[in-house]
């Protein structure tokens, strides 16, 4: 029989919480880093807890609320696995952020519509692809001031 501990631990959830396999369930990893760096030798790996929690109300934070890179303290039943390259199970029964994520900069590509268009902004380009909205190709406009021109132009029979 594996060990199991009663622990509480702090870490950082390592990617998207993901729903479990029943309702009410949620999964995600944890990294915790070791406390005190200094004591440690440098190439010392973090711990990686691949966390499972049966709360509802916890399942939904996870869900709803939670992102990579939030730092987190869990609480709960730390099961080690007989593989000791596994990573140890955490059953999760309580949960607090201790410090959110930084908000997530802007992709470099940006999405806007016009009516039934479709325009695509790229961060290094100054021209600008315009679709239909069922995503049929209308042009491209030379930069973002000449999208209604294309418009207007598809609009009364320019390039289809």
């Amino acid at each position: 029989m594996n060990p199991q501990t009663h622990l509480a631990t702090d870490g950082y959830v390592d990617a998207i919480p993901a729903p479990g396999t029943s309702w009410g369930t949620a999964c995600f990893d944890l990294i915790h880093s070791p406390a005190d760096a200094d004591t440690i030798a440098r190439d010392a790996p973090d711990t990686v807890y691949a966390c499972t929690t049966g709360d509802p109300r916890i399942a939904y934070a996870l869900l709803r609320e939670i992102q990579p890179g939030d730092l987190v303290r869990v609480t709960g039943t730390l099961v080690q696995p007989d593989d000791p390259e596994a990573p140890a199970r955490f059953t999760v029964d309580g949960l607090e952020v201790l410090e959110a994520a930084p908000a997530p900069g802007l992709y470099d590509l940006v999405l806007d519509r016009w009516g039934d268009y479709v325009a695509v902004f790229n961060a290094d380009s100054d021209t600008v692809p315009v679709f239909t909205a069922s995503g049929r190709w209308v042009g491209e406009a030379g930069s973002p001031d000449a999208i209604g021109d294309l418009i207007d132009s598809w609009e009364n029979g320019g390039t289809r």
